[in-house]
């Protein structure tokens, strides 16, 4: 059997992609690294001056790399499958949901990082008498 038969083809695909999904999980650690020590930085010489926006970059990371790592084992196993290799399909699809099981913790809190706080709701600025014959209005 030569290698350019269509199996050895696939295979080749199979391991390609896999290569390129560990390359893409390595340089998103990397940046998600770079990230937290320019987070440790500012930390130590301004006080935590943008640590918010430290904070919104570091969470925006960590979602491409969960996306990343849970849906590059997944794509690697249709593939599996739609070249007929069905152990190969299976272990990547065991591996795609460990991978999603165990980052939603941190998708989660990534997730409430992002979101905007919500708005506040405004203090009363009427004045009301209150029972007792007290004519102060409550909080000056």
């Amino acid at each position: 059997m030569t290698s350019s038969t269509p199996a050895a083809r696939s295979r080749y695909a199979v391991v390609l992609l896999t290569v390129v999904w560990v390359g893409a999980c390595l340089a998103l650690l990397w940046w998600l690294f770079t990230i937290g020590m320019e987070g440790w930085a500012d930390h130590h010489s301004n006080g935590d001056g943008r640590a918010a926006e430290i904070g919104r970059r570091s969470a925006r990371a960590l979602l491409f790399l969960a996306a990343t790592a849970a849906g590059g084992p997944a794509v690697i196993a249709l593939v599996a499958f739609g070249c007929r290799y069905r152990r190969t399909g299976l272990v990547y699809l065991f591996l795609a949901v460990v991978v999603a099981v165990a980052l939603t913790p941190a998708v989660v809190d990534a997730v409430r990082t992002l979101r905007p706080p919500a708005a506040s709701v405004p203090a009363p600025t009427t004045c009301q008498e209150h029972s007792g014959g007290d004519n102060r209005c409550p909080g000056g």
